[in-house]
């Protein structure tokens, strides 16, 4: 005897009940928070809509099956130890705080309390993406996206409106993703099975020229850079490389955005002494946007409405902060001494002064001579 179509979508929306506590967990996760919740109704008509036939008792079970699986998979809250058997779990739950999805008596809905993440975690992270320089607009906004399946759609919409690509320069090289996992590949040593020694990298470097038009061109006419690369960092919104240079024999930045044609050498790395014997942190203070120039520890006076612009400069640690007097107090920095660093001077005007060394007071006399000659 063959079944009637209706007997057969009912076989079908039954067969589906294996898929029912997931489907209900997800829809918690998009849809609630601490602010909006979802009646038992509303998940039974979100599973018919999937195709599945429920009771709204069942919801209830299935809400209390999924608060002991989160405590069995990912401990109650993300930091204590998980429960390691289902009677503990069931214990766990006795409690009202343990559960990760709890009902509102006044509301009368269910809404999804704990997450991994708080929504201003996600909302940083969101900032960030849009920020980062060295990440291309259409991949930015995907990245976005990804963050706010963090958090319920509600929040998620608040998210997206408020935070967006606005004048922010963005890289327009998109291979820089895979030219960080090569040099990423060049300095792991599980790169294969066998033994490996981190290797060296090559690759052409491009800047800017106006040849008719604006126009990105290869320094050292087109000449291999070989690196040995030691870190990748993130500075003021970009990707640079710090390797050691074969050419300048010593350690160097380079745009990982201006980097073109990059390979692996397959010659192993060099520079390890001169990488070890370097105080990374001292380093990347002292190095403006990743000019060179020579250190030194310069003594600079300024007015005391500039305090918390040279704490978040140069921070605190190898920075001697001292009152000069009541309206003034110095500060003794280590910096790469260069036009760069001379310009952020210029930018804060009569307000800052170079005490010592005479050496860099010269230097930026000489500096600000060359600024006003073009004038003249």
């Amino acid at each position: 005897m063959s079944e009637s179509k209706e007997e057969k979508s009912t076989r079908g929306k039954q067969f589906n009940q294996k898929m029912k506590p997931y489907l209900v967990y997800d829809y918690l996760m998009r849809f609630t928070d601490v602010n909006h919740v979802a009646t038992a109704a509303d998940i039974v008509g979100y599973l018919q809509e999937c195709g599945i036939e429920a009771e709204r008792r069942s919801i209830y079970k299935d809400i209390e099956a999924i608060n002991k699986a989160v405590l069995l998979t990912t401990g109650s809250h993300y930091t204590e130890p998980k429960a390691e058997t289902i009677e503990e779990a069931e214990k766990l739950l006795q409690d009202d705080k343990e559960k990760t999805i709890i009902y509102d008596e006044h509301r009368k809905g269910f809404y999804v309390r704990k997450r991994h993440y708080k929504v201003d975690d996600v909302r940083i992270l969101a900032e960030c993406v849009y920020a980062a320089k060295f990440i291309d607009e259409k991949r930015a906004k995907r990245l976005v996206n990804v963050v706010c399946d963090l958090v319920s759609e509600h929040y998620a919409e608040d998210i997206r409106r408020d935070t967006f690509l606005l004048d922010r320069a963005k890289t327009e090289n998109i291979a820089i993703y895979e030219m960080a996992s090569k040099i990423s590949a060049a300095m792991s040593r599980k790169r294969n099975k066998k033994a490996h020694i981190p290797e060296k990298i090559r690759f052409k470097y491009m800047s800017y020229a106006i040849q008719g038009s604006l126009r990105r061109t290869e320094r050292r006419k087109g000449e291999w850079y070989i690196v040995s690369p030691y870190k990748l960092l993130i500075t003021d919104g970009n990707y640079y490389l710090m390797g050691y240079d074969d050419k300048m024999k010593k350690i160097v930045n380079y745009r990982v955005d201006r980097m073109k044609d990059l390979e692996l050498t397959g010659e192993p790395r060099c520079g390890e002494e001169e990488f070890k014997e370097l105080n990374l942190e001292a380093y990347l203070q002292e190095h403006f946007g990743m000019f060179d120039g020579e250190r030194e520890h310069v003594t600079i006076r300024a007015l005391n409405m500039l305090l918390d612009t040279f704490v978040d400069r140069f921070g605190t640690r190898g920075v001697i902060y001292a009152k000069d007097d009541d309206k003034h107090f110095t500060a003794v920095v280590p910096v790469a001494v260069s036009n760069q660093f001379f310009g952020w001077l210029c930018g804060l005007g009569n307000k800052v002064k170079i005490l010592s060394p005479s050496p860099v007071v010269e230097e930026f006399k000489k500096y600000l001579d060359k600024m006003r000659g073009l004038y003249d």
